[in-house]
């Protein structure tokens, strides 16, 4: 499903007007993202949780030389869905 798609299903289901839809949508990934940048976690029940991890440091390999290098610690989004969504797709 691409964005157009889910702001038609969200408008339907929500009976509002596509642009609304739109609007609601762009405000909660816009939410999500203030959110993660202050290094807050995010859970919505029935969805799931949207967090920031650290990723340490680690050797790695450059793929078209082979030779070893350092990639750097990093922090990465990260979500977990849902149990109940989880269960509801098996």
């Amino acid at each position: 499903m691409k964005k157009n798609e889910l702001i038609s299903a969200i408008a339907e289901k929500s009976n509002v007007k596509k642009i609304e839809a739109e609007r609601m949508l762009d405000a909660f990934v816009s939410i999500v993202g203030e959110e993660l940048n202050k290094g807050e976690k995010l859970t919505v029940p029935a969805l799931g949780t949207f967090q920031i991890k650290e990723r340490k440091e680690k050797e790695g390999r450059n793929p078209r030389t082979g030779e070893k290098m350092v990639i750097a610690a990093a922090k990465v989004p990260s979500f977990k869905i849902a149990k109940n969504l989880k269960e509801s797709i098996k």
